[in-house]
């Protein structure tokens, strides 16, 4: 296969995972590659021995290309030459998509067992790895949404069950409603976006994996980190490695169960990002990386 496998490993529920997953939304918005070098990038992400995907039914150009980003998964884990069994892929519901590109929510609880069996359909399997509640929905109660993903999880339609973008008293909430049972939670966190600290501190605390979504700081901003945050460069510097492996150790350093997620569009990218486990940073390191709040002007 040509590439080493990095072989830092996490845990999301009973199952294990590589300490860095491959986020499936750059492959499937606009400004997406063409097929053949998404699954390309998909095929470099398994050869690098990375066994998360993170997908979400609305990753997509628009509501008619609903589904991209799950079908292109599917068909990239069937036409790979290797063993699969061990990959964990991790989906959402609870957005929706309009014909012009625009998003909204639906958390209702016959929206998402809707979403979940498309998804179960899209994806080709009996049981969804991870699925999450994508976003709470203001017109739905965080009960009775998350009410819907503990059916789905008793019904064995859904192996693990989680949540994104929820504050830490919904997390609390839904970890009662699923009995103990929250296994993920997906929260924006990069060193440009920090306010999701409570609830990493909280996953931390349960035992819950934390999930970073954007962890190099989003689409199109990734490239300036280390302009943006001089000690991500610095620090790579002295070791030489890109700031954007800085930045993914140290989000590993910072707790046992983060697994950033970021997003690539190209092989060398998922090859960067997955030598971030084999990246060990020192304890005053990581703590000139906590203390690097604000951009550089």
């Amino acid at each position: 296969m040509g590439n080493t496998p990095h072989t830092g490993t996490r845990r999301i529920g009973d199952m294990q995972v590589s300490a860095v997953g491959l986020g499936g939304m750059p492959l499937s918005i606009e400004g997406r590659p063409d097929r053949d070098r998404a699954v390309a990038t998909i095929h470099a992400a398994l050869d690098l021995g990375i066994t998360l995907i993170d997908t979400a039914d609305a990753y997509s150009l628009n509501g008619d290309d609903f589904g991209h980003n799950e079908s292109l998964i599917a068909d990239a884990l069937a036409e790979y030459g290797g063993d699969t069994s061990d990959v964990l892929v991790a989906t959402k519901g609870g957005h929706t998509r309009t014909a012009e590109g625009g998003w909204s929510l639906d958390g209702s609880p016959a929206y998402l067992r809707q979403a979940c069996e498309a998804s179960l359909k899209r994806l080709g399997v009996e049981a969804i790895g991870l699925y999450q509640f994508h976003r709470p929905d203001p017109k739905v109660s965080v009960a009775d949404s998350v009410g819907a993903i503990r059916e789905l999880l008793d019904e064995g339609k859904i192996r693990f069950a989680g949540v994104s973008n929820f504050d830490p008293a919904q997390i609390i909430q839904a970890n009662e409603i699923l009995g103990g049972r929250l296994a993920a939670v997906q929260n924006q966190f990069s060193p440009a976006f920090r306010s999701s600290e409570p609830e990493l501190e909280l996953c931390d605390e349960l035992g819950i994996a934390f999930l970073p979504w954007s962890p190099l700081g989003g689409i199109g901003k990734a490239g300036g980190l280390g302009t943006r945050f001089a000690p991500f460069a610095e620090i790579g510097a002295a070791h030489e490695v890109s700031p954007q492996q800085v930045c993914l150790a140290w989000m590993l350093a910072k707790s046992p169960v983060v697994v950033p997620i970021p997003g690539s569009s190209r092989s060398a990218s998922i090859q960067d990002s997955a030598a971030a486990t084999t990246l060990e940073l020192t304890a005053q390191e990581v703590a000139r990386l906590d203390a690097s709040h604000q951009p550089a002007s």
